[in-house]
């Protein structure tokens, strides 16, 4: 069976070309894929929305009518990065949808991946950093709740700390989340994870797959993990505008095989989502994202 991939055509909110958060890379992932043969039909899946239930296991029932009802406080917007129109609403509800569905796939196969995701500043009072709904949050707790899952990691090596993921989870039994990031980035003020590592400004290829590689082994050993939601933000790239870690696509497509290849050794499911990537060069961008997918794909 193909690696199986959740897509919506609304995960793009139609953004302007020039904006700080680039959502032209979704529909630019989504060639990229069909260019490496990744998006023939047997692999993709389509999302449903996720229900306000869903939502508010994770956030504040407040909060989420707000989102839903696209009445969101502008003084939380500015600290989301955009307004919160009925396009930005649907886009962030197919997401989390498509990270739960894609959850669900891999339990089903190993392994699935999300083509958006990773939005992981959404605290549970509060969107922030270009992130309305938390939806690997989300996903974990739907899968608790249901009895799908009872242990949890998350593996976030986005640049930026997991702070929202660490704020709504933190003091949830059946999950554990690791945050491995750029020690002087967003967020100023940080929530701790269970487990963080920072990493100086300039850390490229060898000192941070090194440092990875000595860091799975430990986390393996913790419990053993029904799933692994594994956010595979690209904005570690050298290249990224935000990133200040300077990885290069060598280092993404080894971090991503480190990682997936660790937990699917041992036979725990692995669900991937890409997280952040920053860029002017929007097509490069998406082609660091696909990344993830052509890695995913090699253990499917």
């Amino acid at each position: 069976m193909p690696l199986q991939i959740v897509h919506h055509p609304d995960y793009d909110a139609g953004f302007a070309v020039n904006h700080r958060f680039p959502m032209s890379k979704y529909p630019l992932l989504m060639e990229a894929l069909s260019a490496r043969g990744l998006a023939e039909p047997a692999a993709l899946n389509v999302p449903d929305a996720a229900p306000g239930s869903w939502l508010k296991l994770a956030h504040a029932a407040s909060y989420v009518d707000q989102v839903l009802a696209c009445e969101v406080p502008a003084k939380i917007e500015r600290e989301i990065g955009f307004p919160v129109g009925p396009r930005v609403s649907l886009r962030a509800q197919l997401a989390t949808g498509g990270t739960v569905l894609a959850a669900r796939l891999a339990l089903l196969n190993g392994i699935a991946c999300n083509t958006a995701g990773g939005s992981h500043h959404a605290r549970r009072a509060q969107g922030a950093g270009f992130c309305t709904f938390n939806d690997v949050a989300v996903a974990s707790l739907v899968l608790l709740a249901e009895g799908a899952a009872q242990n949890i990691l998350i593996v976030d090596l986005d640049v930026h700390q997991g702070d929202g993921t660490a704020d709504i989870l933190g003091d949830e039994p059946g999950a554990f989340t690791f945050s491995m990031h750029g020690e002087r980035n967003y967020p100023v003020r940080k929530i701790a994870s269970h487990l963080d590592v920072a990493l100086p400004d300039g850390t490229g290829d060898a000192a941070y797959l090194e440092r990875l590689n000595s860091l799975l082994p430990e986390l393996s050993a913790r419990a053993r993990w029904d799933i692994v939601f594994y956010n595979a933000g690209v904005d570690v790239h050298a290249e990224d505008r935000l990133g200040r870690l300077s990885l290069s696509n060598e280092g993404l497509r080894a971090r991503d095989d480190m990682v997936i290849r660790h937990f699917r050794a041992l036979d725990i499911p692995v669900c991937g989502v890409i997280g952040g990537g920053y860029a002017t060069d929007v097509a490069a961008l998406a082609a660091r994202h696909a990344i993830l997918f052509e890695v995913a794909s090699g253990y499917a």
